[in-house]
């Protein structure tokens, strides 16, 4: 039997191959002939990094670049084993995390370190990129990511415009003859699991601006700065982005990747799967293992494992689930290929306990599964005519 242990991070506790190692030892404790391939998974979001990193046997590299404020922090991705393949979270050199609350203005925070992990990448010989939206501090477009690789961002007197979102109001004139010429050579798959154009009421400013410290007045402002650059991208570069799905994702940084760098805005389960390889690994597979720290009815909203569950229907390979926990709502997963799913938490314990014991309780609970995949196996079995008198 091959079995394909293919999950999401437990967040706060477990990566997603320490949640797949977990499964593992606990199956083999029932099942140790089976043969197991681990493949750690990711949505785009926090851990994808981590996720892409052990899957491919690669590496994580560190330096230091501008973040959103401006002032120089240390920032990480991730490279395959050969350098052929970066993975970049925007949120980690351009994130709102690293921004203390009083310092948060999205007027002026820069996406430049993030074009600055690009560069660096493709330094080390990166030529395909899987980019993760979200998390972003930033409400400029990817101006500065744009500025970090080459191109000119000019108002009316040919300077250069400063960094940050209101200094687009001055934007006259979109140069792009300075981008870095590897980027042609390559193809950049962005996760981006949210469906919000550039502009208007549903747009970067308006939607994602205040949780980055927006006012009233900074949405309206930060808006018409967009449009602005909306307005250059269409007449400078024949690139009419702003109302595509996605392009307001992370301050409007998935319209800046659309239009110059050429890339593809997917949904971040479709785009890990893809780099991961896991069509080809449900193939293989008798049955597929995969779980998240808790399923709920986002879950349905491409996380991980809902991802995982539509390949393995496509090939017929059943799904089971095992997550930290699971909501009245959790059911609905059942319509959508995955056939059980069942808790880790094995007593009433406090969240404290149950991140502390995740890995134990994770194991525990693989074996118990097992064991009932143990036992179905024997009740499918014919019974001997003896037994049947």
């Amino acid at each position: 039997m091959q079995i394909l242990i293919a999950p999401d991070s437990f967040k706060e506790s477990l990566s997603a191959l320490q949640v797949a190692q977990a499964i593992a030892a606990g199956f083999r404790e029932v099942f140790p002939e089976a043969r197991y391939r681990l493949l750690p998974m990711a949505d785009g979001g926090e851990g994808t990094v981590q996720a892409l990193v052990d899957a491919t046997g690669g590496r994580l590299r560190e330096r230091m670049v501008t973040g959103a404020t401006g002032r120089p922090i240390p920032a990480g991705y991730g490279l395959a084993a050969d350098n052929s393949l970066a993975f970049i979270e925007m949120a980690a050199a351009s994130g709102l995390e690293a921004v203390p609350p009083a310092e948060r203005d999205p007027r002026s925070a820069t996406s430049h370190g993030t074009g600055e992990l690009i560069a660096d990448a493709l330094d080390a010989g990166a030529r395909r990129f899987v980019i993760g939206l979200g998390g972003s501090a930033t409400n400029d477009g990817g101006a500065g990511m744009l500025q970090a690789l080459g191109v000119r961002l000019l108002d009316a007197d040919g300077l250069d415009l400063p960094r940050g979102g209101a200094a687009l109001a001055r934007l006259q004139r979109i140069d792009a003859s300075g981008l870095d010429p590897r980027i042609a050579q390559c193809r950049i798959d962005v996760a981006c699991d949210v469906s919000n154009p550039l502009l208007g009421p549903r747009g970067a400013s308006a939607v994602f601006g205040p949780q980055k410290g927006a006012t009233p007045a900074m949405v309206a402002e930060l808006d018409a700065c967009l449009q602005r650059l909306a307005e250059r991208l269409r007449d400078d570069l024949g690139q009419d982005v702003a109302e595509v799905p996605g392009t307001g994702a992370a301050g409007g940084m998935g319209a800046a990747l659309l239009a110059v760098l050429g890339a593809q805005l997917r949904p971040g389960s479709e785009v890990v799967a893809d780099a991961l390889g896991l069509d080809a690994a449900v193939r293989e597979a008798d049955l597929v293992i995969t779980g998240e720290g808790r399923t709920d009815g986002q879950t349905l909203h491409g996380k991980a494992p809902i991802g995982v569950a539509r390949v393995a229907a496509r090939h017929g390979v059943p799904v089971v689930g095992l997550s930290g926990a699971l909501t009245p709502d959790s059911s609905a997963v059942h319509a959508h290929g995955i056939a059980a799913v069942f808790s880790a938490v094995r007593s009433v314990c406090t969240v404290e306990e149950a991140l502390r014991d995740a890995a134990a309780n994770v194991r525990a609970t693989a074996r118990n599964i097992a064991m009932a995949l143990q036992l179905g196996q024997r009740l499918a079995r014919p019974a001997p005519p003896t037994a049947r008198r």
